[in-house]
């Protein structure tokens, strides 16, 4: 495991989300680096997820009075002090000793919600008792047996989770390269509570042998008869077309979240970007949308909620910041995307994000063919 390093060198010395990134990738080993970083095939959707949210320019407004700014929203009847939430990530503590409870505890000070992977090192129960305070859903995938995936669902709800977050888009898992160049495994030491129930044990498993472990079998019915079921709201991630997020609603959904999975399953599947906007129109108020995949700035997240995202999430900048600093890391890369979004509003004339409309965004310009590549 990549050793502790100075957080004080951490939090002082990066400016963007980039520079947290580039630390990480000096710090992590070959094989969880390309896991984390990595996306499916020729990595076409990871590239594009970044280029989409570019392609949108901004029409600020001015002469508007800025000298108060609010990042306040809410979910589900709850506050958020932002509409930035910490997206689900398996396997933390390949990146950071302090793994998902130092997440944890980074989204609970930055006062927004984190998801918790199905693939955790860590146990529902284990985070809630150690960060106690703290927004947190729990993302769920569906194993073979019914019984593992029931139980997880228990603990979670059982340790005050909010919500379950069903990933609609895997099983099976994408076509990742990187993982077969590097050899890459989960070692028996690291520990996945969820897959050593599924396996009767510890031992290295791949990605592959893990997504193995899920059933393919789960269709509407099925997430209609959880979502009825269960205690609290229950999300689908994973969307990608108007069609899938009008049925997602019909079967109960209590929020839709758009989502590519990172690049990371088909390849050549649309930037999140380019589908919100579509996607938003179809749910049409009815539950609210968030949305996932290529946010780095934040005016990446100011450009989604002017296109209709009730809030955004974000995966690997926050555990970039765990890689290289662990929790405080994971912190400072929330508070920057926080600094980020509050400018952006007040150089659009906006002071909160409800304010952001459609009508302070339009599309990029193509570019010519003399232009400078």
């Amino acid at each position: 495991m990549p050793a502790q390093v100075s957080v004080a060198f951490v939090t002082g010395a990066w400016i963007n989300v980039g520079d947290a990134e580039r630390e990480a990738a000096e710090r992590l080993e070959p094989g969880p680096l390309g896991y984390f970083a990595g996306g499916a095939g020729d990595e076409l959707t990871l590239v594009e997820n970044l280029e989409a949210w570019r392609r949108w320019r901004f029409r600020p407004r001015v002469l508007v009075d800025t000298s108060r700014i609010s990042l306040e929203a809410e979910l589900f009847g709850a506050p958020l002090s932002m509409p930035l939430l910490v997206a689900p990530v398996a396997y933390q503590r390949l990146a950071h000793p302090d793994g998902e409870i130092g997440m944890a505890g980074a989204a609970a000070a930055a006062g927004t919600v984190m998801s918790l992977s199905t693939l955790a090192t860590t146990r529902p129960s284990e985070v809630a008792a150690a960060v106690g305070a703290g927004r947190r859903w729990f993302q769920l995938y569906q194993f073979r047996d019914e019984a593992i995936t029931r139980a997880l669902m228990d603990e979670a709800v059982g340790a005050g989770f909010e919500a379950i977050v069903v990933t609609a888009d895997a099983p099976p898992g994408g076509n990742r390269e990187r993982d077969q160049r590097t050899g890459f495994e989960i070692p028996a030491d690291v520990g996945v509570p969820s897959v050593s129930a599924a396996l009767g044990g510890e031992r290295a498993v791949t990605i592959h042998e893990t997504f193995e472990l899920m059933t393919r079998a789960m269709g509407w019915g099925d997430f209609a008869d959880l979502a009825s079921e269960a205690a609290v709201p229950v999300l689908v991630k994973g969307i990608l077309t108007p069609e899938d997020a009008a049925l997602a609603v019909e079967h109960g959904a209590a929020a839709v979240i758009v989502s590519n999975h990172g690049g990371r399953q088909l390849d050549r599947s649309p930037a999140t970007a380019e589908v919100l906007p579509e996607i938003v129109d179809a749910v049409d108020g009815r539950v609210p949308v968030i949305v996932d995949g290529g946010i780095r700035r934040g005016i990446d997240i100011a450009i989604a909620i002017a296109l209709g995202a009730d809030a955004v999430q974000v995966g690997r900048p926050p555990l970039w910041g765990l890689a290289a600093g662990g929790e405080e890391g994971a912190a400072r890369v929330l508070e920057l995307l926080r600094e980020e979004l509050a400018l952006a509003l007040a150089l659009c004339g906006c002071t909160s994000p409800a304010e952001l409309t459609r009508a302070h965004v339009q599309r990029a310009p193509l570019a010519g063919v003399y232009s400078r590549q």
